[in-house]
């Protein structure tokens, strides 16, 4: 069965695997907050279409499937799809955090904070430790 073109797509010219990417994305997080969006999530949801955060999607299907937060009344169990659109969502989310912790790392830098207090507060063993975890999330964050 052919799969039916839009506009946009030409059939001879390869797919761009990071658009397609994107866009699973955009439908994961849209799927994970049409069905299972609670409070002003669902509220932001109904008024303005704007999608959960990835990481707050993440925690909320992660939450539901374990059984160790309430669903809504009418909401639809977590089924394997959701499982696949929250799996989906994984790089974003960690990508977002990677961020958040470079930044903090930097911001403790730049407050005078040595690398054995970033260490510590960290739970790791060393001030090269955190010398090491720094170096690998500017990487990341920079690509």
């Amino acid at each position: 069965m052919l799969k039916s073109m839009t506009h946009t797509e030409d059939p001879f010219t390869p797919p761009d695997p990071r658009a397609a990417r994107r866009l699973r994305t955009h439908q994961a997080l849209v799927r994970l907050t049409e069905r299972h969006a609670t409070g002003e999530h669902r509220i932001r949801w109904e008024h303005d279409r704007m999608p959960m955060p990835p990481l707050d999607a993440l925690r909320r299907v992660t939450d539901l499937a374990a059984g160790s937060a309430p669903p809504e009344s009418d909401a639809p169990t977590v089924d394997r799809d959701d499982l696949t659109a929250a799996l989906t969502l994984v790089p974003w989310a960690r990508a977002e955090f990677d961020q958040l912790e470079a930044g903090l790392l930097q911001m403790s830098k730049g407050r005078g904070m040595t690398w054995q207090e970033i260490a510590f507060g960290l739970g790791l063993g060393s001030a090269q430790a955190a010398r090491q975890r720094h170096d690998r999330l500017r990487q990341r964050t920079d690509t």
